[in-house]
């Protein structure tokens, strides 16, 4: 039944923003059924993040490894991301994918209470406002003050990009411009943090898919 009101409460909230709905998708699991990542986790993977998409702006080597002594995550990194960071010189696609981290972070700053509200998947995340949340901290401080989020709001946010993930693949299948102004990469970094939160398929961060 929990699963059911989420689905139909999504669906409502993208019938209202004029985005089609596929009626056959299956709702999310419930809350019951869900193992969240632990606060500790979460903090964990969002400094990661942090420190590979300021590697990709460009940040000195020197300080980069700086930054992960502080926050004592050298070894929370996924494969892909030691690979990324012990790399000295970074490469077009490097740049691109890990550019993309920083709204995987932003995700995760509000699964963590830092940020009031995840916001229409229509336009970019502020990175300067992610980096300065965690760079206006200590180590200890960001610890402390952080706040995983209740599971069922949670699982609303993963119920609702699931759907709006949809909208944006059908669109693309159908060569239609993506509706409501979504922004497709976006979508598919939000879908991604998500599903990592809620454990899907119990997948390490390198691995995690974004089914539909």
């Amino acid at each position: 039944m929990e699963s059911k009101i989420r689905k139909d409460r999504s669906e409502q909230i993208l019938k209202e923003q004029n985005i089609p709905v596929n009626p056959n998708l299956p709702g999310i699991k419930s809350k019951d059924e869900v193992v969240l990542r632990t606060k500790e986790e979460t903090v964990d993977r969002a400094l990661c993040l942090a420190a590979v998409s300021l590697k990709q702006d460009g940040l000195e080597q020197a300080d980069i490894e700086e930054f992960i002594k502080d926050h004592d995550i050298t070894d929370k990194f996924s494969p892909s991301e030691i690979e990324f960071i012990k790399t000295e010189s970074v490469s077009l696609q490097g740049k691109i994918q890990f550019t993309w981290r920083y709204e995987s972070l932003w995700v995760l700053l509000w699964a963590l209470g830092y940020l009031k509200a995840l916001k229409y998947p229509g336009k970019l995340c502020n990175p300067a406002i992610a980096i300065q949340i965690i760079s206006s901290k200590t180590l200890e401080e960001f610890q402390k003050y952080a706040k995983l989020r209740d599971i069922s709001e949670i699982l609303d946010q993963a119920d609702l990009i699931y759907r709006y993930h949809w909208a944006v693949l059908d669109a693309r299948i159908k060569n239609l411009p993506i509706p409501g102004k979504l922004d497709a990469g976006v979508v598919q970094e939000r879908h991604y943090a998500l599903n990592w939160l809620i454990n899907y398929r119990n997948q390490g961060w390198d691995n995690v898919t974004t089914d539909i």
